[in-house]
């Protein structure tokens, strides 16, 4: 199993962008942590309801954190990170769960789980150990750096380039080019394109979304082709 890297950091402004997968069976719970991680933590955020799906989420996409709740339906949290463990899954894993008695950390921590968050708890808190996870060193890179089409992408240190000269891309205009080279050959929706880069709750409209197609392809017209290709009543996508 593979786990490729997406985190940015903006050392000016001490922020960490990290691609996050909830997988928490309380729904008011798991809408106001999606929320909160979009809104106040600015980062990309998926959410699921059973430990079945965190499995099949964590082995289909490439998350920084996995943030799993100790009880839910189809598999608790700790079934689904020793399953993920032993399928070979090496990124950050933290446990929430009400339990905070000595042998229940155990349990999780022996399951596989790299950090323990008893419930309630503060966003604050969540968040900053968030931030402690992405500082550790879980695994080799690997695939940090990819090519389409005569553009070199380097996800290490979130760099694009044409022909050896470097693109001079926003944090935003970076993630929403990666988005499009992960997801080749799938016509991704404004509505997609929203939440992963923006959040759905985010002040943002469509026309955001192609002005900043716009701009991405004036930067990246020193290709022979153009790359991100409009899919009429869709939206865009990049062609494998």
């Amino acid at each position: 199993m593979q786990n490729f890297s997406s985190i940015y950091i903006d050392a000016g402004k001490d922020w960490i962008w990290m691609k996050i997968l909830l997988a928490e069976d309380d729904m008011r719970l798991g809408e106001l942590v999606v929320h909160m991680l979009k809104k106040k933590g600015g980062h990309t955020a998926d959410w699921v309801t059973t430990g079945r799906e965190a499995c099949e989420y964590a082995e289909a996409t490439n998350y920084d954190v996995l943030i799993l709740d100790w009880m839910m339906p189809e598999g608790d949290g700790v079934w689904a990170c020793r399953q993920l463990r032993k399928e070979g899954y090496m990124g950050a894993i933290l446990m929430l769960t009400a339990k905070d008695g000595l042998q229940d950390r155990i349990n999780g921590l022996d399951a596989g789980a790299d950090d323990y968050l008893v419930k309630p708890f503060e966003i604050e808190e969540l968040l900053a150990r968030l931030r402690a996870l992405s500082r550790r060193n879980f695994a080799p890179i690997q695939g940090e750096e990819v090519q389409v089409t005569g553009l070199i992408l380097n996800r290490t240190n979130q760099t694009a380039s044409i022909a050896g000269e470097l693109v001079q891309l926003t944090p935003r205009e970076f993630q929403l080019l990666d988005l499009l080279i992960q997801n080749k050959g799938i016509a991704l929706t404004r509505e997609v394109i929203l939440d992963r880069i923006w959040g759905l709750d985010a002040d943002v409209g469509p026309k955001a979304i192609d002005a900043m197609i716009k701009l991405l392809r004036k930067k990246l017209s020193g290709l022979n082709q153009e790359l991100i290709q409009s899919i009429r009543g869709v939206g865009y996508k990049i062609e494998a």
